[in-house]
């Protein structure tokens, strides 16, 4: 895609969008805050945004452990008080404001986030039943090991059960749900499968469980991989630059969604690491997608159709050669 307005280095967090929408459509493509908050309080924001989230996480991880909180308490309330918190700032520096829900995509979303909960729930449930105990009572290793080690093996699982939801014929059935949708924002992040919920944070926790990570690592780790879960969603005007290449981002996480296959890679919602490494990370400074969504929207239910999404896992197989329903997703087959 055109780049307008960009620095020397193409990374300057206050460059214009092209592409379109209403993206681009005023000075540094500032447009759609000016009515809001302002030019300057937009920048600001948009600076700020992503140093805020990071920092309430080190903040809320910090307090838990040394007050001795509940974790069954505070991962909740620190899932809505995110929740909350990119909601606003969508609506004060949007990425795409076409982009925010409608009330019916608001009711269809509420129902997809409860069960997607009920899929956390039950996963927390399976791994406890198969192990005894989430994690460990008590830390063989200083915690400050335990938590980078933690993060890069849970993200790491997540990865790869991501990809594989992608290139398993069985398990795009039911992960293509969470494609259905043309925009990304943060109330969209809970359009899941409950099935593929299920699956995918079973086999994070029990990796984690039987890593033998403490509750506490568990803990600090779960309050960075919500906040990054729903940040990368957001519908925000915010780049993250060069920390793109360790960070996951809604720059990235646009174009997983991206009806262009070539670019849709980015199967990594917290670390840009994997992405990397396995070859699937297609993010340059300036690129975005022209549309996003299924590359083929008639291989699944509408979102609305919230209990045919369900049963579509179920539904009858077409006939080889029949491109009505793939049997994985094609960008599976692309080379990024």
């Amino acid at each position: 895609m055109d780049e307008y307005g960009r620095s020397a280095d193409g990374e300057n967090d206050s460059i214009g969008y092209t592409g379109g929408g209403n993206r681009g459509n005023g000075v540094n493509g500032e447009k759609d805050a000016v009515g809001v908050v302002g030019i300057h309080t937009a920048r600001v924001l948009r600076a700020v945004a992503y140093p805020l989230l990071l920092l309430a996480v080190v903040l809320v991880g910090v307090a838990a452990l040394i007050l001795r909180w509940d974790p069954a308490v505070v991962s909740p309330l620190f899932l809505i008080g995110t929740l909350v918190y990119l909601a606003i700032l969508e609506r004060l520096i949007p990425y795409e404001r076409s982009w925010h829900p409608g009330k019916d995509e608001w009711r269809w979303y509420g129902v997809y986030f409860l069960l997607t909960m009920a899929g956390s729930g039950l996963a927390q449930l399976l791994v406890t039943a198969a192990v005894g105990w989430i994690a460990a009572d008590e830390r063989s290793h200083h915690l400050w090991a335990e938590i980078p080690g933690a993060l890069l093996a849970g993200s790491l699982i997540s990865y790869l059960v991501h990809r594989l939801g992608h290139t398993s014929a069985l398990l795009w059935r039911l992960h293509g749900v969470h494609h259905v949708p043309q925009k990304v924002n943060v109330a969209n992040n809970g359009v899941n499968h409950v099935l593929d919920i299920v699956l995918a944070q079973s086999l994070v926790q029990l990796t984690l469980a039987l890593a033998g990570f403490s509750r506490s690592a568990v803990l600090v780790t779960g309050l960075f991989v919500v906040a990054q879960g729903y940040f990368v969603h957001a519908n925000i005007d915010v780049r993250i630059g060069r920390f793109n290449h360790l960070l996951a981002s809604p720059e990235q996480h646009r174009l997983h969604h991206s009806t262009d296959l070539s670019e849709a890679g980015h199967y990594g919602s917290d670390l840009s690491c994997w992405d990397h490494l396995f070859g699937s990370f297609t993010w340059h400074p300036g690129r975005e997608p022209a549309a996003v969504g299924l590359h083929d929207p008639a291989s699944f239910p509408a979102t609305g159709e919230i209990v045919a999404s369900t049963l579509h896992p179920w539904r009858r197989r077409p006939p080889p050669g029949d491109p009505a329903l793939p049997d994985a997703d094609p960008r599976s087959s692309t080379t990024t």
